[in-house]
C-alpha cells in the first residue's frame, strides 16, 4: 500500500513514488536530479527526462523529450514509454519530469490535471515519477495546489498546506491530514479538477483527520459546481460526519455522500 513519505535524496525514491522537488531559482535540474538518473542503470528502469533544457552527459543512458515540441499529452508519451520499457526488458520507467512555467502553457486547470494523472499513472504502473518546479517561476497558490497532490516530497516539508490527496492503487483517492482555511483552496481546485474527469469521485479518507468550517465548505461548493456528479467519502470518522450535519451541508441537494 502507498503511503506518504518525505525521502531526503533521491536515491531513496522507489518505484510507485510521485516525488515532489522543489528547486531554486539557481539550481541545475540535472545536477540537483543526478542520482535519480543514475539509479535507472543500477536498478535496471529506463529513464525518461521531460525537460527543455536537459544537458544530459553522453554516457547517459536516458530519452530525452522536449515537452514544447510533443504532438501529444505527456500522460500518453509515458504511458508509451512505459509499455515499452516492460517490453524491453526494463524493471520499470522513471521520469524526471523538469516543469517550466515557458515549456508548461497551461492553464492552472490543466496543469493540476497533468499532475493528478502523473499521480494516477505512478500508483498504477509502479513507475518512478520526480517533478521538479524551480519556486521562483510559480504562483505560490498553484505551488501549494500541486504539492498536494505528491504524496512524496523531497527535503523537508512546509506544514502548509496540511492535507495531501493521492491515489490508492484503483479504488479512489486517499485524503489525508486536515482540510483547513489554508488549504481550502487548493482542495476544492482539486476536486473540481477530478469531478471533470469522472462522474463519481471516490475519496478514501481513513487518515482524514478534521475539515474545518472552509474545508467543508471548500467540499459542498465543488459538489454545487458540477451537481451531476458526485463526490463519496469512505472512512470518515464521526467528528468528520456529526461536523458536516451540524453545518448544514447535509442537504440531498449537495451531491456528498458520507459513510463510516
Amino acid at each position: 500500500m502507498r503511503a506518504t513519505r518525505t525521502v531526503e535524496t533521491l536515491d531513496e525514491v522507489d518505484p510507485g513514488d510521485h516525488v515532489c522537488q522543489l528547486l531554486d531559482v539557481t539550481d541545475d535540474v540535472m545536477v540537483r536530479s543526478r542520482a535519480f538518473v543514475a539509479d535507472g542503470a543500477l536498478f535496471g528502469d529506463k529513464v525518461l527526462i521531460v525537460s527543455p533544457s536537459a544537458q544530459v552527459s553522453p554516457d547517459a543512458v536516458a530519452l530525452v523529450l522536449d515537452p514544447t515540441r510533443l504532438d501529444e499529452p505527456l500522460l500518453a508519451v509515458v504511458r508509451r514509454e512505459a509499455a515499452s520499457a516492460e517490453s524491453e526488458g526494463y524493471r520499470s520507467l522513471r521520469v524526471l519530469n523538469h516543469v517550466t512555467a515557458e515549456a508548461a502553457d497551461l492553464s492552472a486547470e490543466r496543469l493540476l490535471r497533468s499532475e493528478l494523472e502523473l499521480e494516477e499513472f505512478a500508483a498504477d504502473s509502479g513507475a518512478a515519477v520526480v517533478c521538479a518546479y524551480q519556486r521562483a517561476h510559480w504562483d505560490d497558490a498553484l505551488l501549494e495546489q500541486l504539492r498536494c497532490v505528491h504524496p512524496h516530497h523531497l527535503g523537508t516539508r512546509p506544514l502548509s498546506p496540511s492535507f495531501q490527496l493521492y491515489r490508492a492503487g484503483r479504488s479512489g483517492w486517499t485524503v489525508k491530514g486536515i482540510v483547513d482555511t489554508d488549504g481550502a483552496l487548493a482542495f476544492s481546485a482539486i476536486l473540481l479538477t477530478l469531478l471533470r474527469q469522472a462522474t463519481t469521485v471516490r475519496l478514501l479518507c481513513h487518515t482524514l483527520d478534521f475539515f474545518d468550517a472552509a474545508g467543508m465548505s471548500a467540499l459542498a461548493d465543488a459538489a454545487r459546481a458540477l451537481p451531476d456528479r458526485k463526490i463519496v467519502l469512505e472512512g470518515t470518522n464521526e467528528t468528520v460526519r456529526l461536523a458536516w450535519e451540524l453545518s448544514g451541508f447535509a442537504d440531498p441537494s449537495i451531491p456528498v455522500v458520507m459513510t463510516p
